[in-house]
């Protein structure tokens, strides 16, 4: 088993930053990747961005790019999302997501293991 554990959100005024973690314990040999994903309310969930946790590649959607960065800390078993450039259309809950075998790195389905997932609010 792997259990996920984000860090507290927050609100934001637009144009402003937050920065979300996610430790992993348990099983961390299971773990090859790892993605942020969101919902907002009465949305589907959204792929956010993922890493590779050996070598540190990173993924991001179109919506966050230039503007969200990932980047991991294999020794703590954490990632964190830098999100700058807050706007009211990134308000949703942040969940972090890990899986074994990473083909398709956005599809929440083949996400074994989730976190609780944590509320960014940005307003404007």
């Amino acid at each position: 088993q792997v259990q996920l554990v984000e860090s507290e959100g927050g609100s934001v005024q637009a144009g402003g930053s937050l920065r979300l973690s996610c430790a992993a314990s348990g099983d961390t040999y299971r773990i090859n990747c790892m993605s942020w994903f969101r919902q907002a309310p009465g949305k589907e969930r959204e792929w956010v961005a993922g890493i590779y946790t050996t070598g540190g590649s990173t993924y991001y959607a179109d919506s966050v790019k230039g503007r969200f960065t990932l980047s991991r800390d294999n020794a703590k078993n954490t990632v964190y999302l830098q999100m700058n450039s807050l706007n009211p259309e990134d308000t949703a809950m942040y969940y972090c997501a890990s899986k074994e075998y990473c083909v398709r790195l956005s599809y929440p389905g083949d996400y074994g293991y989730w976190g609780q997932g944590t509320q960014v609010t940005v307003s404007s």
